[in-house]
Parts: structure tokens; sequence; C-alpha cells
């Protein structure tokens, strides 16, 4: 089974060819185009989506500048490459809105919450914002922003870093490329791209994420992502615990690891 980024963008439509020529040779160059970009490490050159696809230079370029302009790939000029945009993750999004990543998180999210004994919940990125599909509220703790269907600003959640931190560079620097992509909800947090770039190091060196206070002042959360087989966070599950609490953040993210993992590995991944 494919990642959600790769059946948002249809790829398995893309590479269904047989000896039949498309009828709709544009929508089948434009699919096809997408699904590659969407199985990329990283941005990638028109030169090197055209030959590797046998798609006409010129019709590349048309075709990018169509979706740049819908916001389904961005373009890195200085670098010359291009890049799946916020569209795209919000196809993903779409994804996970219709249950299968929810059906297939859910007990493993019940799971880290019993373990834990705080609220657990698992969410996905759309756009900058990260989307919450599944909630695990632990008995005799209070309700949380987080509950299903709620968007956060990613960079504030621990879901959104642990996924943001596992994502390209190229791909965060496209999402955030100045101080005005960053929101605020409690005057906490990373607001300039460089602030945001020293919080993703740490994220990566840790292998969890963390945030204290950013989203609701005296509440901290942990999070781990879930990747799937190329290394592409497809989700991320937290934990979320009161400030006054003395558990480790290490000792959460152990937790909440094993769930991430096996999630992975249901959703087609390792």
């Amino acid at each position: 089974m494919r990642s959600p980024i790769d059946l948002a963008c249809w790829g398995a439509m893309a590479t269904a060819h047989d000896d039949s020529r498309p009828q709709v040779p544009a929508a089948d160059q434009t699919l096809r185009m997408l699904s590659f970009l969407a199985r990329q490490r990283g941005p990638v050159a028109a030169r090197t989506i055209a030959t590797q696809l046998g798609i006409p230079r010129s019709s590349v370029y048309h075709l990018l500048a169509t979706l740049e302009e819908h916001g389904f790939v961005v373009h890195l000029p200085a670098e010359r490459r291009w890049g799946l945009g916020t569209a795209a993750f919000e196809l993903a999004g779409g994804f996970a809105r219709q249950q299968p990543l929810a059906r297939l998180g859910r007990s493993l999210v019940a799971t880290v919450a019993d373990r834990t004994g705080e609220s657990a919940h698992l969410a996905v990125m759309t756009g900058r914002d990260v989307l919450y599909i599944v909630e695990e509220r632990a008995p005799r703790r209070p309700a949380l922003v987080s509950d299903v269907g709620v968007r956060l600003p990613a960079h504030l959640t621990a879901t959104g870093r642990a996924m943001l931190a596992a994502l390209p560079r190229e791909q965060v620097r496209a999402l955030y490329p100045d101080a005005a992509s960053f929101a605020d909800r409690t005057g906490r947090g990373p607001a300039r791209p460089g602030e945001l770039r020293d919080l993703l190091r740490r994220v990566r060196a840790d292998g969890y994420a963390t945030e204290d206070g950013e989203v609701t002042l005296g509440l901290r959360s942990v999070g781990v992502a879930v990747c799937d087989h190329t290394g592409w966070p497809i989700a991320a599950i937290a934990v979320t615990y009161p400030e006054e609490s003395t558990v480790d953040a290490a000792t959460v993210a152990a937790a909440i690891t094993p769930s991430a993992a096996e999630l992975g590995r249901r959703i087609g991944g390792r």
C-alpha cells in the first residue's frame, strides 16, 4: 500500500500503464509528475522530471507552472528545483479524513494513552497545520484543544514538529519562507525560519519532538513521527500532560515509539 502522499497524488493511476495511449495526455503527464515528485526525498530539477518520465521539457515547464499556480508544487528559484506544495499536503489530509489512517491508528493511540496514563492523539500535516484525526483522553484528564477535526499550527505542536523534522529541509523552507509564515498562540515558539531550523535540528538529534505551553499554557506534549518505508512522515503520535508532571520527555517518547513504528508498518511502511 502506498503512503498517503502517493495516494493523494493518485500515484496508482499514474503508474498503471498499458499499451494504449492515454485519452487525455496532459492529465496523464500531470499525474505522473505529481506521483514522481511524491516519491522523491526532496525537490528536483525540471530536466530530471522530463528525463525520468520521458515528457518533453517544454511540456514539463508548462505543467509545472499550472501546478504552481494552484499550489500543488513550489519552485525554489535559487536551486532551480521543484517540490510538492501545500495543496498536495491538503490531499494527504483528505486521505486521512477518509478514515483508513484513523482506523489503523486508533487502537495504537489508545495503547499509548494506557501506557502513559495521559491523553494521546494522532495528527497529519495539512499545509502549515496539523489536523487531529484520533484523540484518546486518559481517565480524569481534561479535554484538550487537540480534539478530532481541530487544526493547529504545525510549528507550535509536538506532532507538527516531529513531522517537519522528518521532511526534507527544502520542503520546510518552502512551507516557512519568512516570518509572516509563523502563527502565534501563547507568545512562545519559533517566530522566524532560523528559529525553526534550530528547533528541528534538536528534534532530529533527539528522535522526538516536544512543546511546552506553545499551544496551551500549562500543558506539555511529546510527539514521534510515523514514517513510511521511504522515511516520509505520514502522521505523528503525541502525548499531552500537565507541566507540573515530573514525567521525563524521553520516557514518554519511548512509550510512543513502538506504536508509531507499528502504524508505519500497518499503513504500508517498513
